[in-house]
């Protein structure tokens, strides 16, 4: 079974919250690394998700500590756009 992985990276203008973290987390851009394996047995090539994990802290904070840790593709996507919206309104 092949397995690929994305590696990109999100920016979050506000803190922010998701149910995998205990304390909120600060505005900055973070490493986001995707997983997918292939799905066989189809005439065409397709992909299933198996993780998505968000790296933290932000990529600009010097920091000891590091944590991968894995979230929930629905709720980060939900968190981006409520960032972007509040940001969008903080604009007008």
């Amino acid at each position: 079974m092949t397995v690929r992985t994305t590696d990109t990276e999100v920016t979050f203008r506000q803190p922010f919250m998701l149910s995998a973290f205990d304390a909120r987390q600060a505005a900055g851009t973070y490493r986001l690394v995707i997983e997918e394996e292939e799905i066989l047995g189809l005439s065409f090539l397709a992909y299933r998700r198996t993780a998505t994990m968000l790296h933290t802290p932000a990529i600009s904070v010097q920091s000891g500590r590091h944590q991968v840790v894995e979230v929930d593709p629905e709720e980060l996507t939900v968190a981006l756009d409520a960032d972007a919206l509040t940001c969008r309104s903080l604009k007008e």
